[in-house]
Parts: structure tokens; sequence; C-alpha cells
């Protein structure tokens, strides 16, 4: 290859350079194909621990980032053309030289037609999937949705139907956050086997081609190992977990997003607490099983309406979600919650969404307190966050 087209060729590679150090965490390989007459060749490139491997000529040999533009340059001297494939996450980039020109051009991961042969009952009619099966496969399958035969599980149409509405019910949040900060950092609540990051994991890089990182947290080894397992077989090297309480827990860089789904009782509280001490940007949860404020309340006015059981039990699930819009809107968030799922499906079905707007609002805070003294209860979240009550 000529000396033009090789400086040309340098110079597309450099960038190349800065890419891998910048999305390292996403980065799987280069392929290099090179010519020479009627004869290819190949050489291929890979990260570990901070470090470049290139496979080429028989040999493998260990190359500092920074000298991937002088090394595979230096080989396309030797060839009459190259095509280079650099691929990371849901993003190839393809670099083409020969001795008359140097052409770098992207491609990304394209959707396919989601969910042919999926038209079951329980399956949304004509719904435009966010996860689409083909696109979405390996996420899918890792979670158990997908069955080998590369189509959704009888027995899991319901779940991958619930994970989407998910997604569809926070993409307008997702896409404010990342065009304000760019690449995201999310914390997983009580994460379990962290099905849900796995999957807004591959919505935010794959399919928005954003960056993020993702933090779970629960206090489970059987299930942090198994998350581990998963993201090592999914080659999610941007995901880590940690066994520990959530009241445990500070942020070592800023929180962009924290969730938690169906976390029991009060430990909706503990992650609502966990995004307001760390000062996060935005919060989604899913609570699950209101028990702490049912067994607090009372209301004269409406004893003939709460001596019947569950009523009382439902009024206490609104209750204390209710409470913790208030808490929010006081300490500066702006709030909606919405049905998550169909009550036909669980009751335990609202969706809470937070976005920090503003700051603390004095006012709300003494109409939660003249609440508080009505109801006669104590909840958790203030002890939580009480340095604000």
């Amino acid at each position: 290859m000529n000396k033009k087209s090789v400086q040309k060729l340098v110079l597309f590679l450099t960038g190349l350079e800065q890419r891998v150090v910048d999305n390292s965490s996403f980065f799987k390989g280069i392929v290099i194909k090179l010519k020479s007459g009627t004869k290819q060749y190949e050489a291929n490139i890979t990260l570990k621990d901070g470090k470049l491997f290139l496979n080429y000529n028989g040999r493998t040999d260990r190359l500092e980032i920074s000298w991937l533009s002088a090394r595979v340059s230096k080989i396309a001297e030797s060839y009459e053309a190259l095509t280079l494939v650099y691929e990371e996450r849901g993003t190839s980039i393809i670099i083409e030289a020969d001795d008359k020109n140097v052409k770098m051009r992207s491609k990304d991961t394209k959707a396919t037609e989601a969910c042919k042969g999926h038209n079951e009952t329980a399956q949304i009619a004509n719904r435009d999937y966010f996860i689409k099966v083909g696109p979405a496969d390996d996420v899918l399958k890792a979670i158990g949705i997908l069955g080998e035969n590369g189509k959704i599980r009888n027995d899991m149409i319901r779940k991958y139907n619930q994970i989407d509405h998910y997604i569809e019910l926070v993409d307008d949040m997702l896409k404010t956050l990342c065009s304000k900060y760019g690449s995201l950092n999310i914390i997983d609540c009580g994460c379990g086997k962290s099905y849900l990051s796995f999957v807004l994991n591959y919505y935010i890089k794959d399919v928005l081609k954003k960056n993020c990182y993702f933090t779970g947290l629960d206090i489970s080894k059987i299930v942090i190992d198994a998350s581990y397992r998963i993201a090592e077989n999914l080659g999610y090297k941007n995901m880590n977990f940690r066994i520990t309480d959530i009241r445990d827990y500070t942020a070592e860089k800023d929180i962009h997003l924290v969730i938690s789904l169906h976390a029991c009782d009060t430990a909706t509280d503990e992650a609502i607490s966990l995004a307001v001490r760390n000062n996060a940007k935005a919060m989604v949860v899913v609570p699950c099983c209101q028990k702490e404020i049912l067994s607090q309340y009372s209301f004269d006015m409406l004893h003939s309406i709460t001596k019947h059981g569950v009523l009382k039990a439902r009024l206490a699930d609104i209750l204390t979600d209710g409470i913790r819009l208030l808490i929010l809107e006081a300490l500066g968030y702006k709030v909606s919650i919405v049905e998550y799922v169909s009550p036909l499906e669980t009751p335990k079905n609202l969706m809470i969404r937070a976005e920090k707007a503003g700051s603390i609002n004095y006012s709300l805070i003494n109409e939660y307190k003249k609440l508080k003294e009505t109801l006669g209860i104590h909840p958790t979240i203030e002890k939580l966050i009480s340095p604000y009550f």
C-alpha cells in the first residue's frame, strides 16, 4: 500500500485507539482482512485487562492501546488492500484501504422484524416491540425468555410483554437522561438475578447507542453470583454486582438512575432513600407488599369503611405510595405514577417515576407532616432521609 494511503489509514486508526479507551467496556474485537494479489490473510485483535492482543502470521503479540495505529499501519505497508472491522456492542466501524483511497464508515446493528410467529393470546396484539426478537436474541436467551428455537417460550410470553412495557414506560426518561449526561450510571436496588438490568443495558447501549454502567445490589450471594455468570456469558463488561444491604451503599460516582422492581414493603423506601441520599437524577420503582402503614394508620372519619379489612389494606397501599410521591415532590422531584401491568395480572402493578427538577419545597414538607399527624403514622422513608424532616 502506498505511503499516502498508509498515512491516511494512521489517522483513522488513531481515532480507533481513543475509541477503544473510551468504550473498553463495550469493545468486542477487530478483524483485519489483508489482500496481496490473489491471496488473503487475516489478523485479529482482542482486548484483555487493558491490553490489546494481536494475532497475526501465526503469533500473538501484546500491545499497548496507543500502539494500535503504528502496528496495523506497518502491517498494511506489505499488502495491496486492507479491510478492518472494529466491533463494539451495537456498532461496527469498517475501514477499507488500498492504493487509491481509504474510507471509513459505521454500521449500526439494525432491528429486524419482531416477534414473527408469536401471536398467542397473551401477547399484545400488533405491538411494535422495543426489545425485538432477532437483535435482542442473546439477552432474551440469557434471561430465559427466548428458547433455543429462536421463539419466545410459551410460558414466558407474559414476562416478555411486561419487560417490554417497562422499557416503553421509561423510554422518554432514558432518552432525556442520555441527552443530558451522555453516559448513564444506573443502580439496581435488590437486583436479584438482574434480568431487568440486562434488558435495560441492551436497550441503552445497543438500541439507543449510548454508554451505560450498571451496579446491582443485593444481600444474596447466590443471585449476585448468578448475575455475574449471565453478564460474563453476554460479554456485558459494563456491569458489576455487590453483596450489600441497600442502606449501606454509597455511590462512588454520580448516579443518573436508580431502579427497583417489586421491592417488598420498606425495601422500596430504601431504594428511594438511596436515590435521594446520592442525589440521583431520576428513579423508577415498582413497589410491592406495602405492609408498614397498614398496621399504623387510623382515621376515625373513615372507620365505617376501613372496618372492612380488605378495604383498609387497599387504602393503606394507596396511602403508602401517595406519601412516597408527596415526599419526593417535597424534595424537588417531578413525579408520576402509572399502571405498569394490568391489575388482572397482579394488584402490585404501580410504577413510580421521579426526575430531579428543583429544590426542596418546604410547604410540601409541612403538608406531609400534617398528613402524618392526622393518620398517626411513622413511615420508614422519613427515617431513612431524616435530615430533610
